[in-house]
Formats: structure tokens, C-alpha cells, sequence
């Protein structure tokens, strides 16, 4: 009898159903990723110092640049006009863009352990959409803007008050709110057990869902979606509103043509280097890693340091604004003068 019980206790089919039982237990009981290591731009040790010194020199011109243009138009009085104060919020919503992952990326390029928390992990890619989304309803606005101002100039100020610029202003904040809602959450309830290191210097949407412990085919598509709707939209409203523009002025004086082309040009060039990689990343399905690491850097770094350059440098009405600007808060001996004062104060 007592043989017999022993036999049934371990008879293949018992221990073919233990052998199942923990496949179950496995998966309920995964460890919670509570970190993750971002591999940053380079692997390189020797790169690091270099990476360290460029990217601060970027990361400062970039505040010094955007800050120089919001405290020129909210200074000036000639400049409290549409186009300008849809300009000085698209140089602080530029300044957030560079500054969600940029010092961290500094920060990390000393250390050789580039980790981030995963509530942190989970912030950037909150603030990265809803930046990135902002600016890009923003960039709307800026068309929409040039478009009243050359083909209904006689109807500007009452078309573009304040009252509808604060508007639109806040819908652009208010679609990039939505719209990173909308993609963070189809990753917070991801499941994420392992592996944890993310190929970037900063935690991008389709880096991380690629590291959940399930299948996220449809998460992809939905983020593809999500953000190709609004990328793509946006661009084609661009494009559509710049083609009206030059139809309508292509029968004026040539005087005109010339500053509408001025002004489309420093509108195209944005929109160009803002849009095009936020486009290949999040759109084209076919880019690489290292492509995308590039790209990232691009519209994250390069494009908020380039607009200043390109608003001001082809913009005569600012240029002198900040000359005066200069000329009242940086008087000849001033700045020597206030060093000197310190000096004797220490």
C-alpha cells in the first residue's frame, strides 16, 4: 500500500503538472524594474570629457539665447506685437525642450553608470511630449500669424488681438498636454521586469515600451499613431499655409514677395529642423538606433540654439531692440565698474 501511494505521488502526470506551475508563479512574481541605465550618446570614455564641455557650451548658449529674446520683446514696447509674443513663447517653450533631458545628459557624461529612476524615466517622456507637442501647435500659430499679417494685413490687429494670441497659446499647451497623456498611457502599465537599459541619453517613448516583459506590437502602433496624427497634421498645415502665402503674394510688388520670402524662409528652416526628425523617429518605421540617438540630439539641442539665430540675425526690428537693450543696461565702463565693486566687497 505504502508503495503504491509513493508510486502515485510522483507518477509522470504529477510531476508534468508541477513542471507547470512555475511558468505562473514566474510571472506573477517578476521583480519591478526600479531603474533604468540610459547608455547615452557614446560608450567611449575618452569621448566624455568632450561630450561634457560642448553640451554645457550648447546648453548655456541655448538659455542665454532664449532668455536674450524673451527679456528684448517683453522689454521693448515696439516689439508687443503678435508675431513677437508668439516668438518670446516659442523661445521658452525651446529653453523647456533643451532643459527636460539636456542637464542630466551632462551630468551623466562624468559618471560612468548612467542610470534614472523609473518615475524619473517616466517624467521625461511626459515632458518630452509635451514640449515637443506644444512647440509644435505653437509653430501652427506662427503660421497661421504670418498668414493673416501678408494676406489680410488690413485686418491684422483685429484678427490677431492679444486676446486670440493668449488663446492660442494655450491651446498649444493644451494639445501637448493631451496629447503626452495619451502616450504615457500607453506605458505606464506596461509591465517591465528586465532588461532595463535604454539606448539613448534621455528615456524615448519607443525605446522603453520595447523593454516591457510583454508584447507591445499594438503599444507601437497606437504610439505611431498618436504621434504621427499629431506630427504629421501639424507639418501639412504648415506646408498648406506657406503654399497660400506665396500664391498670394506672388502677384504683388516685388518688394513685398522679397520680405515674404525673408520671413518664410526663417519659418521653413524651423520648421524643417524641428520637425523632420520628430518625424523620422516617431513615423518612419525603418530607423536605427543610432540614427535615431542623432536625431534626438537634433530637435532636443540644435534646434532650440538655432532658432534664436535665425529670428534675430534675419530680423532687423530685433536686432535693434537688442542693441538699444544692450546699450541701456551695458553702458562702456558698467560691467567694469560692477566687477571692480565686487572685487572691493570680497
Amino acid at each position: 500500500m505504502l508503495t503504491s501511494l509513493t508510486d502515485l505521488c510522483f507518477s509522470p502526470i504529477q510531476v508534468t503538472e508541477t513542471k507547470s506551475l512555475p511558468k505562473s508563479m514566474n510571472e506573477t512574481n517578476h521583480s519591478r524594474v526600479t531603474e533604468f541605465v540610459l547608455l547615452g550618446l557614446s560608450s567611449s570614455r575618452e569621448l566624455q570629457p568632450f561630450l561634457f564641455l560642448i553640451f554645457s557650451l550648447f546648453y548655456l548658449a541655448i538659455l542665454l539665447g532664449n532668455f536674450l529674446i524673451i527679456l528684448t520683446v517683453t522689454s521693448d514696447s515696439r516689439l508687443h506685437t503678435p508675431m513677437y509674443f508668439l516668438l518670446a513663447n516659442l523661445s521658452f517653450i525651446d529653453v523647456c525642450v533643451a532643459s527636460f533631458a539636456t542637464p542630466k545628459m551632462i551630468a551623466d557624461s562624468l559618471v560612468e553608470r548612467k542610470t534614472i529612476s523609473f518615475d524619473a524615466c517616466l517624467a521625461q517622456i511626459f515632458f518630452v511630449h509635451l514640449f515637443t507637442g506644444s512647440e509644435m501647435v505653437l509653430l501652427v500659430s506662427m503660421a497661421y500669424d504670418r498668414y493673416v499679417a501678408i494676406c489680410k494685413p488690413l485686418h491684422y490687429m483685429t484678427i490677431m488681438s492679444r486676446r486670440v494670441c493668449v488663446v492660442l497659446v494655450l491651446i498649444s499647451w493644451f494639445v501637448g498636454f493631451i496629447h503626452t497623456t495619451s502616450q504615457l498611457a500607453f506605458t505606464v502599465n506596461l509591465p517591465f521586469c528586465g532588461p532595463n537599459k535604454v539606448d539613448s541619453f534621455f528615456c524615448d517613448l519607443p525605446l522603453v515600451t520595447k523593454l516591457a516583459c510583454t508584447d507591445t506590437y499594438v503599444v507601437s502602433l497606437l504610439i505611431v499613431a498618436d504621434s504621427g496624427f499629431l506630427s504629421l497634421s501639424s507639418f501639412l498645415l504648415l506646408v498648406v499655409s506657406y503654399t497660400v502665402i506665396l500664391v498670394t503674394v506672388r502677384n504683388r510688388s516685388s518688394a513685398s514677395m522679397a520680405k515674404a520670402r525673408s520671413t518664410l524662409t526663417a519659418h521653413i528652416t524651423v520648421v524643417t529642423l524641428f520637425f523632420g526628425p520628430c518625424i523620422f523617429i516617431y513615423v518612419w518605421p525603418f530607423s536605427s538606433y543610432s540614427v535615431d540617438k542623432v536625431l534626438a540630439v537634433f530637435y532636443t539641442i540644435f534646434t532650440p540654439i538655432l532658432n534664436p539665430v535665425i529670428y534675430t540675425l534675419r530680423n532687423k526690428e530685433v536686432k535693434a531692440a537688442m542693441s538699444k537693450l544692450k546699450s541701456r543696461y551695458l553702458k562702456p565702463g558698467q560691467v567694469s565698474v560692477v566687477i571692480r565693486n565686487c572685487f572691493l566687497e570680497t
